[in-house]
């Protein structure tokens, strides 16, 4: 199933996505008012007692303050608007988003990898506010449609040689050396390795990777095996004592659930909500043999 969502969802999601965003931004604010004033007065006392404003004094702050004084960044205004006034929402739950939003509050702003291009893009966008954050997606005319709602999202056209009716025997393909060996995933010889995706994904390191793409509920479709496979060998791939983050949504699927607990480790799940799974993902980099099992 695509990220792209179905417009007969509830209503009260859409409203408390919006309180999710509005929390955001306040914090935003607080976080950026505290961060001037600190700066300002290193010397002084690091919680200095602070006495209410006159009015006169209050008048004289709004006069001398720039036209970009503690204002939201124009990206996160878009957003707050978007969400508010679409009749769209999300495909995933506010339970599954939160799962995600909590990684990102910690982590951001950080590299967020996502396979998939949906209405939700921009949240998770914005979300990652001040990282980067790069969408893949296999439908060329789709992308060219978010393109001209959302100019400020990355995205790239990604194609897959895969169907979700070749699941079994690539199962057993991925458990040969030559897909558990740690090398450059653009030489792997691997079945399930994806190596022609755009430079920025080989080059980047990620925090964080979300699968929610490509289309994998009929037989024809191309299905995950290969998105779920690479998801976790950028994770084993990257620096020695780095962790990665991988989420996978539709997990209710067989390919969905076989794939991810066979490759990004069963015992590398911190919890699942609905539909979504977490991994944390350890680097597999040690200085040991480069062929190791995806599950110590």
């Amino acid at each position: 199933m695509n990220m792209r969502p179905k417009p007969h969802q509830a209503l009260n999601f859409k409203f408390l996505l919006l309180g999710v965003f509005i929390a955001f931004f306040l914090l935003f604010l607080l976080r950026s008012s505290f961060s001037s004033s600190s700066s300002s007065s290193s010397k002084q006392n690091i919680f200095p007692v602070l006495k209410p404003k006159t009015s006169k004094a209050m008048k004289e702050t709004a006069e001398n303050c720039s036209p970009t004084c503690a204002k939201i960044p124009r990206s996160l205004a878009q957003t707050l608007i978007h969400y508010s006034t679409s009749t769209i929402t999300p495909q995933q739950t506010l339970k599954e988003i939160s799962v995600t939003a909590r990684v990102l509050d910690k982590k951001s702003p950080c590299n967020f990898l996502v396979f998939g291009l949906g209405h939700d893009s921009l949240m998770w966008s914005s979300l990652n506010f001040g990282g980067r954050t790069i969408f893949l997606e296999e439908d060329e005319s789709w992308i060219e449609q978010i393109k001209l709602r959302f100019p400020m999202l990355e995205s790239y056209h990604v194609t897959y040689d895969t169907k979700v009716n070749q699941a079994d025997n690539l199962m057993e393909v991925g458990r040969g050396p030559e897909c558990t060996s740690l090398v450059d995933l653009k030489y792997s010889i691997c079945q399930l390795s994806l190596k022609s995706l755009p430079s920025e994904v080989y080059e980047m390191k990620w925090d964080l990777i979300m699968v929610d793409a490509p289309t994998g509920y009929h037989e024809e479709a191309p299905g995950r095996m290969s998105a779920i496979y690479t998801a976790g060998m950028i994770a084993r791939n990257r620096e020695e004592g780095a962790e990665t983050d991988v989420f996978v949504h539709d997990v209710n699927r067989e390919v969905e659930d076989r794939f991810s607990m066979e490759f990004l480790c069963e015992k590398y799940m911190k919890k699942q909500e609905g539909r979504l799974r977490h991994f944390t993902i350890p680097s597999h980099r040690d200085g040991s043999a480069t062929n190791k099992p995806f599950c110590p």
